[in-house]
């Protein structure tokens, strides 16, 4: 039977239904798109018609597309020979054999994961793309925040919410309609309640609920046909608060979040949750799941060792508590998002070109030592020999050795650092800085003696001389005036014009001494 998400996409904007704000922003982007030429972000839930009002929009504005959405194909290579040349106005034949008013969309799924691409060149390529780019650009992601900023900050963003089980219950309808089967109003209602927003798992659900029947009632209602997500928060409960390892451990199969993710969620509130005791054995089953994430960049982005970070960071985590909680916990956000992660990427890229190892290298082995030797500033002498080799700021020493920011601190460590990288870079210069000053002298020279020659040549060089109040001057000056006398004499007798030869070249070797 034929997937029905894919029979009843839309193929018109006009029939994507529950986000017609976003819908609407959409269709005023593309129409303006020769003013702006900047691409888009659209973003929201799983299931909500991102990429189905991207493939719309294409056919209402007659735009050929190309998609690349396939995470293995996020290579800086891939990236640039296919969506880079039909980005530059070329067909992916690399022929120009369509006619220039013609447009192509690109539309480039699952944005929000190409950070995971970063060694491979998928993110900056990316980046380059939206920038240098003479063809309009989609980027679909689930999760806004988990792009890159330097992404987010390259496109314009809009954002699709949640379909609500109103707008889903009509397009159930139709498609049953179309089906020519029969159905109960609150079968649909059901199905369409049970979903949460996702209209395509809403979809799904229908079609599993009336394959090999013509007509549906709330009795034959199946809604177990997909995995339900499991948010983030209720995860958090799950492992921190109310279930033993086991189930801990299947719930985190049904998270959208890579266990990287996942990890960091954890080690940021379990400190809300677990006390002294707890908090110490939930930290070391979180130093084996970082050990076990790591290991994925250490072998060329093998993931099949996020399984073992998993066990760790979920069942680990779990069994390391005490006792069921109760009640609510005010997690908060994520705030490694903002800065964690792009700080850690420039401190690793630093590392690694300071080195002269890779990136890899740097993220698994050096970074890790590096943090160990200087736990909280100390000692602080080698923290500070660290911050001048690497050039750390102020966020990358406080990333490396786990200290605040913006404490007192670090910045004086800064400050050390920098003053050491000069003192060093002075150091090992050598006799450059001592050439360079003897250069200076020598041509200060020259310009006193330029002047010198300026003022003996004037009519009356020795009263200009006297005016320097330079008895040197004056006297080479008298000398320039004696050996013009010698040379006139020079036509009377060769004996004299030897004496008189003397004499000159005596005259000559005082004025050299200042020119």
């Amino acid at each position: 039977m034929t997937d029905w998400t894919e029979r009843y996409r839309p193929t018109t904007l006009s029939a994507v239904r529950g986000n017609d704000t976003a819908r609407d922003e959409f269709i005023e982007w593309a129409e303006s798109w020769d003013d702006h030429r900047e691409p888009v972000v659209l973003h929201g839930a799983p299931g909500v018609g991102k990429t189905s009002a991207a493939h719309a929009l294409a056919s209402d504005m007659d735009w050929e597309t190309v998609e690349l959405n396939a995470s293995d194909q996020r290579t800086s290579d891939v990236i640039e020979r296919l969506a880079g040349r039909a980005a530059k106005n070329a067909t992916l034949a690399g022929a120009a054999s369509r006619t220039e008013s013609t447009r192509q969309l690109i539309i480039m799924d699952e944005a929000d994961n190409i950070h995971y691409q970063y060694d491979r060149g998928g993110k900056q390529a990316v980046t380059t793309l939206l920038k240098d780019a003479s063809q309009p650009i989609v980027l679909i992601a689930n999760e806004y925040y988990d792009m890159s900023r330097g992404l987010r900050n390259a496109a314009q963003e809009i954002e699709f919410r949640d379909i609500s089980a109103r707008s889903i219950v009509p397009v159930l309808r139709n498609i049953l309609r179309k089906e020519n089967i029969e159905f109960e109003q609150a079968a649909l209602t059901q199905i369409a309640e049970a979903n949460s927003g996702d209209l395509r798992a809403a979809i799904k659900d229908l079609q599993t609920t009336v394959e090999g029947s013509d007509r549906i009632t709330v009795d034959d209602v199946k809604t177990g046909g997909r995995d339900q997500a499991m948010g983030i928060f209720s995860f958090l409960d799950s492992v921190l608060k109310e279930d033993p390892a086991e189930e801990a451990l299947q719930n985190s199969y049904d998270v959208d979040e890579t266990p990287e993710d996942l990890l960091k969620w954890i080690e940021d509130k379990v400190p809300l949750v677990y006390d002294d005791a707890e908090l110490a054995r939930a930290y070391e089953f979180l130093s084996n799941a970082d050990i076990w994430t790591n290991r994925v960049y250490a072998t060329d982005y093998n993931y099949r060792w996020w399984r073992y970070a998993t066990d760790n960071l979920a069942a680990g985590v779990a069994a390391a508590r005490e006792t069921q909680r109760g009640g609510w916990t005010r997690y908060g956000g994520a705030p490694y998002r903002s800065t964690r992660d792009s700080t850690r990427d420039e401190v690793v890229r630093e590392v690694a070109e300071a080195g002269g190892f890779s990136m890899a290298t740097a993220r698994t082995a050096v970074i890790p030592f590096l943090s160990a030797i200087t736990r909280l500033c100390k000692p602080r002498s080698l923290t500070v020999d660290m911050a001048a080799w690497y050039e750390l700021d102020e966020a990358g020493v406080s990333y490396i050795t786990g200290s605040g920011e913006t404490t007192k601190k670090v910045a004086s460590i800064v400050e050390d650092a920098t003053e050491r990288r000069s003192e060093a870079l002075e150091a090992h210069a050598g006799s450059a800085f001592t050439e360079t000053e003897e250069q200076e002298q020598d041509q200060n020279q020259s310009t006193v003696n330029q002047d010198t020659k300026t003022d003996t040549q004037s009519p009356d060089g020795v009263e200009t001389a006297t005016k320097t109040g330079d008895d040197d001057y004056a006297q080479s000056a008298g000398t320039e005036e004696r050996d013009a006398s010698a040379t006139e004499s020079a036509s009377d007798t060769d004996t004299s014009a030897d004496a008189d030869t003397e004499t000159e070249d005596d005259g000559q070797a005082g004025l050299s001494e200042f020119m």
